[in-house]
């Protein structure tokens, strides 16, 4: 069975005519390199390829392939101990799961949506960074080719990037500050393509006038982030090789963003926002370790727990959930939104707070000493927060 469904899986890939995508999930490991890989067909230059984007717990790399090569990095992703396989075809839609022995349970349906997706990829129509025209900012931070097209390795990133800055605009915030330049700070810029790209749209595109900071631990990239502003002419777009638990911003931000940073990298971030006083605060979190150590089976959730699967989504929701209360406990309004369709990033939770309030409300100080104590857990925001908590009374 196992070498049935791997040459089902494969020759459904090949087929130029009906393949749509493929993804496979696993976690982390010396044999598995990657959490997630994506396979797609694009067309590029008037020629099919098809597009494997790999993702570790910090960064995604996206390639080409085409023929003999592409069925060969195919045969490489289908020898791998993914956890789970998900095909779409025009004509159905296959699941595949495999146990811990490698047994493969096999599910088979119609496809969920009618097949209407282009490998042109024409698709991004009024979003706030279009990608109708050239553009010479795109250009230059290597997101667009120079005739004009988002790079092959760029799709998702540039979805992911338009879908952050749709759910920015609808806080309503970007023309209510009374000063100008706003101040963009970004936690765990990594190559810094969100950073750009945000600074790029309130100047450029909205003329809001802007400044931004990130800050990586990544010394390389910082560096590298550092030339592009020198060639772009941006006086005002610094980055900085630091922990984000050690930067202190030389001006309070008004936006601080976080895009995939890393376990409590995020909390970092969120932590920075709370004690600056920033107005906005935006983070879609990535992996989630720090409460999942600390989570005990306990009644009637023995069903759950037992599954370390079902556990990890467990201590993901929990440790969203903490965070979402800090944060109007801190005085935020604070929604938690689906941030993109999971076929670019396994990530899709966006955790959004604008302050309104003063801190200390205090139905969510209630819910959220309530949900401590039945958990048994102490989230890592709160230790960050200490000197709020002491302000309000409380101790962490």
């Amino acid at each position: 069975m196992s070498e049935d469904y791997r040459q089902m899986l494969r020759e459904a890939a090949l087929d130029e005519n009906t393949f749509t995508q493929m993804t496979f999930k696993g976690e982390i490991s010396t044999q598995l390199p990657w959490r997630m890989v994506t396979v797609r067909p694009v067309q590029i230059k008037n020629q099919r390829h098809l597009q494997f984007s790999h993702f570790t717990a910090k960064q995604d790399v996206t390639k080409n392939y085409q023929g003999e090569e592409a069925a060969a990095h195919l045969n490489e992703l289908l020898a791998l101990p993914f956890r789970s396989i998900h095909l779409r075809t025009t004509l159905e839609e296959i699941s595949v799961q495999i146990t811990k022995k490698g047994k493969a349970i096999l599910h088979r349906g119609a496809p969920v949506r009618p097949h209407s997706e282009s490998v042109n990829h024409d698709r991004w129509k009024d979003w706030p960074i279009p990608a109708s025209y050239p553009d010479p900012f795109l250009k230059k931070i290597g997101i667009m080719t120079e005739d004009g097209q988002i790079k092959a390795d760029m799709r998702d990133k540039f979805a992911q990037i338009n879908e952050f800055l749709k759910l920015l605009d609808h806080t309503g915030m970007l023309t209510s500050f009374e000063h100008s330049p706003i101040e963009i700070l970004d936690c765990g810029c990594g190559s810094s393509h969100l950073t750009f790209a945000t600074y790029h749209y309130l100047n450029h595109i909205r003329r809001i006038p802007a400044s931004l900071s990130g800050v990586d631990t990544n010394a390389g990239l910082m560096e590298r982030s550092n030339a592009y502003s020198q060639e772009l002419g941006l006086n005002d777009a610094c980055f900085y090789a630091t922990p984000i638990i050690d930067y202190i911003p030389a001006k309070a931000p008004d936006m601080v963003l976080a895009l995939h940073a890393c376990d409590t990298a995020t909390d970092e971030a969120l932590a920075l926002g709370v004690r600056c006083g920033a107005p906005v605060i935006m983070a879609v979190p990535c992996c989630h370790k720090h409460l999942h150590q600390q989570l005990e089976s306990r009644a009637p959730f023995e069903p759950v727990m037992r599954h370390g699967i079902l556990k990890q989504r467990m201590a993901d929701i929990l440790t969203d959930s903490f965070r979402a209360l800090l944060l109007r406990m801190m005085g935020y309004k604070t929604d938690v939104v689906e941030f993109i369709s999971s076929e670019h990033t396994g990530r899709n939770l966006l955790i959004r707070a604008v302050k309104r309030t003063a801190p200390g409300e205090a139905e969510f100080m209630e819910e959220y000493a309530a949900l401590k104590a039945y958990w048994g857990v102490t989230p890592y925001l709160e230790g960050l927060l200490a000197e709020q908590f002491a302000a309000l009374n409380l101790s962490p």
